[in-house]
């Protein structure tokens, strides 16, 4: 009991030269927001292991359409998943994102699946050579995935005969890894590829490929030329691959186009949440910068989460690391380093756990590669901060603005005050160049003794530990501001 006793004292004496509890509204807020999302996580289909996991690929290829099927991908390689079925319906879009969607299903390490649903035209021909297995609805057709401009027209001259080059040694590859036959895919993007399958020509010269459903299931010495079979539906694909298993068909949410800008926009989230932080820290009370950090911050985590990049338990470490720093901070009154080290490391780490791209299976140490756009994001962010939080230091104590914060927190008009003249600090000897010594802790706001008298002081923006060496650097009325002399 006296142990505890001596603790509650510890802690009333915080607290009552800094608001523990508003301070902590921050963190609480922080928790209502990314609770706030878990009915939406809870909504999504869940995978069982063994389940057929269907996946749309409609309309265009884009940043977004990776993401979500990245985010299935592992969540169905996790879970245990039979098989994996790309359902296609796509004129093309974006290489760069067609690329990242070859390399992800060339790393799947379960059975993939292609049924193109009338159209995988162009980026669409790309992903699905990249799937080990291709079935075609009756009307239907796969190819002419030329490189061309945003706008549809060829690529100039050498830069066209670069990109074709990479993609035809790319496509080449893909297919022969999944069991298709390399010299169709190639002719899929570059015209100048003349296809011979025996005597019969099945691509000319200046001509790119396109194959209609029964052209690509041909059959030549047993082999098709494509795709292993036509089928109305993704049912009929799965009777007729005889896979076994729940179907389940998995949609894009509606925070899966928004993921794409949250994870894109990640240095800049972590920067607002830094900022807000500090800047609730130096202002008394909770208001309007806690809000700010704790929506970057649920922003941040909630993006990512979406993104298929981490779960929630990265954002419950950063939450235990936030709680051990108010710790330290608050009840062990930063008498013990430890405590605080351990909660900024398990605080860092969240965040760059969060950015990295890990996939079921690999390694738990990261690679260079993995830690590489974490380190990068989280070291512009932290720079940035650096800088300024440098400036707000300097110059914020100077504004009206935190000075109506601090004057209306810590020195509330009263009858007590009224009438009291404006010279009656200096009286007391305290005059700018006056040196004391901190009673308490300055954050910014504290006691300081100045000879024989005790005087409520405030900082210029830093924080000063109980018993620093302090001299006055400006008095206005009965606001004494102040400087460490250490």
């Amino acid at each position: 009991m006296r142990t505890g006793g001596k603790l509650m004292q510890r802690a009333v004496a915080a607290t009552a030269t800094f608001p523990l509890m508003r301070r902590l509204k921050l963190f609480l807020l922080l928790l209502l927001f990314i609770g706030s999302a878990a009915p939406i996580a809870s909504a999504r289909e869940e995978i069982r292991k063994g389940d057929i996991v269907v996946v749309p690929i409609r309309g265009e290829v884009s940043p977004p359409m990776f993401l979500f099927l990245r985010r299935v991908q592992k969540a169905a390689e996790t879970a245990g998943a039979s098989a994996m079925i790309l359902e296609m319906n796509t004129f093309g879009g974006r290489l760069d994102s067609a690329e990242k969607i070859t390399t992800l299903l060339n790393q799947a390490t379960i059975p993939t699946y292609t049924f193109i649903n009338t159209n995988a035209g162009s980026a669409g021909a790309l992903i699905a050579i990249a799937t080990q297995h291709i079935y075609m609805a009756p009307v239907s057709a796969i190819g002419a995935a030329a490189p061309v401009t945003a706008t549809g027209e060829d690529l100039p001259g050498a830069s066209r005969d670069k990109t074709i080059s990479y993609w035809s040694a790319l496509i080449r590859g893909t297919a022969t890894k999944n069991g298709h036959n390399p010299e169709i895919a190639e002719a899929f993007m570059n015209k100048e590829k003349e296809v011979k399958v025996g005597d019969r020509i099945i691509s000319a010269k200046d001509s790119l490929l396109t194959l209609n459903a029964q052209e690509a299931t041909t059959r030549h010495n047993g082999r098709p030329l494509l795709a292993e079979g036509i089928a109305a539906s993704v049912a009929e694909v799965v009777q007729k691959a005889e896979l076994r298993g729940q179907v389940v068909m998995i949609k894009p949410t509606g925070f899966e186009r928004l993921a794409f800008w949250l994870t894109a926009l990640a240095p800049v989230l972590l920067l607002g949440g830094m900022i807000g932080a500090y800047l609730e820290f130096k202002m008394p009370g909770f208001g309007i910068f806690g809000a700010v950090a704790a929506v970057c911050f649920a922003l941040f985590f909630l993006g990512h989460y979406f993104a298929g990049l981490a779960g929630w338990e990265v954002a419950a470490l950063f939450v235990l690391g936030a709680a051990l720093v108010l710790a330290e901070i608050f009840l062990f009154a930063s008498t013990t380093i430890l405590v605080g080290a351990v909660g900024v490391l398990l605080m860092l780490g969240s965040l760059i756990w969060t950015m990295m791209d890990r996939y079921p299976g690999q390694n738990f140490l990261p690679t260079a590669e993995m830690l590489r756009v974490p380190l990068m994001n989280l070291l512009i962010a932290m720079l940035t901060a650096g800088v300024l939080i440098a400036l707000l230091a300097r110059y914020l104590p100077r504004t009206g603005l935190y000075r109506r914060f601090v004057l209306s927190a810590d020195l509330p008009s009263g009858p007590s005050l009224t009438g009291a003249p404006r010279e009656f600090l200096p009286s007391l000897g305290v005059a700018p160049g006056a040196e004391g010594t901190a009673l308490t802790m300055l954050r910014p706001s504290g006691k300081a003794r100045f000879a024989d008298h005790v005087v409520d002081v405030v900082s210029e923006g830093d924080f000063i530990p109980s018993g620093a060496a302090v001299a006055v650097v400006s008095v206005d009325g009965m606001r004494v501001v102040v400087k460490s002399t250490a």
